[in-house]
């Protein structure tokens, strides 16, 4: 089963991202801060990642973008789900390295389908 790390700070937004992912068949780990996120990633090398951009500590962006320049972690996608949803906040990602960005409020269908084609 593949494990998904959802990193939202907004308590809502992970309670339905987070039932989305478990209605879909994915293992489900929880971060509301960068800190906290790393952390999880140190300990569970998730298999995908949903970032939310604005987080208390580093933004989205900054953490993908460390992300993107570690070894480590470099290979594991990154999927950014927001309500920073102009064309400039979706070019900024994937120049970051992100391999998708979803807009909130998140449509489940769109977020199933993004999940098939990263893990494959």
């Amino acid at each position: 089963m593949n494990t998904i790390l959802v990193v939202e700070d907004g308590l809502t937004d992970m309670k339905i991202i987070s039932r989305y992912l478990q209605q879909a068949g994915y293992s489900v780990i929880s971060a509301t801060s960068s800190e906290e996120a790393q952390d999880k990633i140190d300990s569970t090398k998730p298999d995908l990642i949903f970032l939310d951009v604005i987080l208390p500590g580093k933004s989205g962006f900054e953490i993908c973008r460390e992300l993107k320049n570690n070894p480590n972690t470099s290979q594991i996608p990154v999927v950014f789900c927001s309500t920073k949803n102009s064309d400039v906040d979706k070019i900024w990602g994937n120049m970051l390295g992100a391999e998708a960005y979803l807009s909130k409020p998140i449509d489940k269908e769109e977020l199933i389908v993004t999940l098939k084609r990263l893990l494959k």
